[in-house]
Parts: structure tokens; C-alpha cells; sequence
């Protein structure tokens, strides 16, 4: 019988095994694996690029453009020298509207992130001496934005950086221009002159003084200058440039929770020669806008400032289109929704659904639908063929619905 006991377990642990083995679970990869069904971020890629679809003139206003997100239809950003303005321009470059931030100081303002009910701005670019003791981040609230906004600060500092001895521009593994603000807190990524990596950093969103932890670091190959986030969608989006300014795209993707680093990780080429890439944003993971500063070294490069579009549904689409109800949220309740896709109703098996409040965002983040749940059924009719996030705030539920 002992024996029969000890065969049993090892066929138990066998099959254990075979159901959850890990390995490169990206069909894009060379390495990938079709029997893996953990993602152990070992995937690896060819090389890639991508061109962009069109290409804007960004006014004189935006030369030292630095920053960019997508909000409400619209772009903004910001310079990275004394402005203390934001700008919001249309998706094809033109200025709207000039917001100024009184009591604020621009040292190097170098990003602009975003979250449900807040913009931030990095002020923490630190390239000229490496020694910067004032690294910030403003926290703007949105609703404030466009009147008399209420600025927080963040102050903050690397837990490892010993040295604050001045050193020669551009020699430093302590400059940053890339930040995202996730739900467990902000994360930085360095832009390293020297190792040409990036160090991601994790502080709390929280006014005050804060110390950033490092989290991981990415042999990126060149120098991060933005950042923008899904966190729903598991997808980290960089870019930078080369030491030779070619910029490229470098995607970080399928991870849980915010651990970036076993995740996959590719990088896609622009080809843009002497473009100076600084802001990227993104409606859903797929779309993708790009700006540069303008950059003039004649008789080399003479590169006006544009803002960029670009698609990357070749390296993305079929990763967005697997994500299950589980990769959204893995602890949501198993209720069931059908037919899912839905061409207009869509069934919600759920208990005790009916009565509670609820809202639907599209995978840009925008919320398109609130009210309460009277019967056991949504009717998506009136929606435009796409992915959506179907959320019961009160019992912290969330559900993919795919309208057709």
C-alpha cells in the first residue's frame, strides 16, 4: 500500500508540474514554447521597428517638448527648462490650450504621468552634475487642473545613491526622465549615461519626503526618457534613444502584480535618425503618440519638434486579444458573462449582481458607462466594436467584455 501511496503522489506532482510549466509563452518569440503556460520572462525576440503613420510640427511653444499623456481625447505636456505651463494640444499637434501651475519652479521638469483623479510632473532630471538634493514630483489634482489648481508635492530621494559629489554632464547613472503612477505607488526608471540600463524605482504616493527603492534593473541598451502604463493590461511601454539618437520603443509585458521584472521584454527601433524622442502616451496599449524635442547641432541635424503616431498592434494585438477576465484581475469572483463576445446583450451570471452599481471603461481607461445593475443583463447595443472592463466597484469584481 506504501508503495501505491508514493506512486500516486509523483503522478499527482507529474501532472502538477505539466500543467503549470513555465517557460516563453510569447508566440512572437524564437523561444517559444507551445507546452509553457507560466510566463518566466524568458523570452526572447529579433529585432524589430516600426515607422510612424504620421508625423506633426509641434508649435514654438513646445521646443523643449519633454512629457506626454493622453487624457479625455487629448495630449498634453510640458518643456523641460523654466515653463511652468502645461499644454494640451490636439492628436495631430495643435495647441488648445496654456495651463500654468503657479508655485511651481521648473528645474528639469522631465515627465508627466497620470492616474484616475491626479497629473503628476517629474521634476527630477539631473543630467548636468548628477547631484541634485531636490528631486520632486508635483501632484496636480485633476479637477482643479484647469482654474486654481491644488499642487501636492513629493520629495524624494535613491535609497543607494551615496555620492553627491558634482560630476561632468551627462555622466551619471542617477538621471531620470520616465515615471508611471501605478496602484501600489510611483515608479521611476533611471536614465543611466553610463551603463545605458535603466533602474526601475518604487516610492509611495504620498506627499511629503519619501525615499525610492530600487525594484529591478533592464539592460535597455540606450537611454529612457518616457514611460506610460496599462495596468490593466499587464503593459509597460518605455522609449529613448541610442548613444547615436536612433529612438526606439522598449515594451515590458505580462508580468503580475507590478513585478516588471520577469516579464517579456522587447525592443522595437524607430527609424528616425538624430529624432530625440522624449514623451510617449498611448489610448490602448496599441496606439501609441511619440514627441521630440527639437535638436539642432549643424550642420549634423537640424530636428524641429513633431509629435509622432505609431501602431504596434504587430508585437501587441494578439497579447491584448488572450487576456482573460482572470489576467485583469486574478482574484474577481467566477461569474459568468455571455455570449461573450456579445454582438449587443450581453447575460450576467453573477449572484446577487442584480443591485449593485457598476461601471464599464473602454482599454484606454475612459469610463463610458455608470448606472446600477436592475436585471441580470447589460445592454451594449449602442457600443463601438471593441474590449471592455465591466467593473462592480462595491464587491471589487471586474469582467472583459468584448463587443463585436
Amino acid at each position: 500500500m506504501k508503495n501505491i501511496i508514493v506512486i500516486i503522489s509523483l503522478i499527482f506532482a507529474y501532472n502538477s508540474e505539466l500543467k503549470a510549466q513555465s517557460g516563453c509563452t510569447d508566440a512572437l518569440a524564437s523561444n517559444y514554447s507551445s507546452s509553457a503556460t507560466v510566463n518566466d520572462g524568458s523570452c526572447i525576440y529579433t529585432a524589430a521597428s516600426v515607422t510612424p503613420t504620421a508625423s506633426y510640427n509641434l508649435g514654438i511653444s513646445l521646443v523643449e517638448t519633454s512629457g506626454l499623456i493622453e487624457w479625455n481625447g487629448s495630449l498634453y505636456t510640458h518643456n523641460d527648462n523654466t515653463d511652468t505651463n502645461i499644454y494640451q494640444i490636439s492628436k495631430t499637434g495643435a495647441l488648445l490650450n496654456t495651463f500654468p501651475l503657479p508655485s511651481t519652479i521648473n528645474i528639469d521638469w522631465e515627465e508627466i504621468s497620470q492616474d484616475e483623479n491626479y497629473i503628476y510632473i517629474g521634476d527630477f532630471g539631473n543630467n548636468a552634475a548628477g547631484n541634485r538634493k531636490d528631486l520632486k514630483i508635483y501632484k496636480i489634482k485633476k479637477n482643479t487642473f484647469a482654474t486654481n489648481p491644488e499642487i501636492e508635492t513629493i520629495n524624494f530621494s535613491y535609497s543607494d545613491q551615496t555620492n553627491f559629489a558634482a560630476q561632468s554632464a551627462n555622466n551619471t547613472d542617477f538621471d531620470c526622465e520616465s515615471m508611471i503612477v501605478a496602484s501600489d505607488g510611483i515608479y521611476l526608471f533611471t536614465k543611466q549615461w553610463l551603463s545605458k540600463k535603466t533602474t526601475i524605482y518604487k516610492l509611495p504616493n504620498t506627499a511629503g519626503t519619501q525615499i525610492a527603492s530600487p525594484i529591478t534593473t533592464v539592460d535597455v541598451g540606450g537611454l529612457i526618457t518616457g514611460a506610460t502604463f496599462k495596468e490593466n493590461l499587464h503593459l509597460l511601454t518605455l522609449c529613448g534613444y541610442t548613444e547615436t539618437l536612433v529612438p526606439f520603443i522598449y515594451l515590458i509585458y505580462d508580468f503580475k502584480l507590478n513585478d516588471f521584472a520577469i516579464s517579456n521584454k522587447r525592443k522595437i527601433e524607430i527609424p528616425l535618425q538624430f529624432y530625440q524622442i522624449e514623451g510617449i502616451a498611448t489610448t490602448d496599449g496599441l496606439e501609441y503618440f511619440l514627441s521630440n524635442e527639437k535638436l539642432e547641432q549643424l550642420p549634423i541635424a537640424n530636428i524641429q519638434q513633431k509629435l509622432h503616431k505609431i501602431t504596434l498592434n504587430p508585437y501587441l494585438e494578439n497579447y491584448l486579444n488572450a487576456l482573460s477576465i482572470n489576467d485583469l484581475n486574478p482574484q474577481a469572483d467566477k461569474g459568468v458573462l455571455y455570449p461573450n463576445p456579445t454582438d449587443g446583450e450581453v447575460k450576467i451570471g453573477l449572484k446577487d449582481a442584480i443591485g449593485q452599481n457598476y461601471k464599464i471603461y473602454d482599454f484606454s481607461g475612459k469610463n463610458v458607462k455608470t448606472g446600477v445593475l436592475n436585471s441580470n443583463s447589460l445592454d451594449l447595443a449602442e457600443f463601438t466594436t471593441g474590449t471592455y472592463l465591466l467593473i462592480f466597484p462595491e464587491s471589487n469584481q471586474q469582467f472583459k467584455i468584448i463587443k463585436r
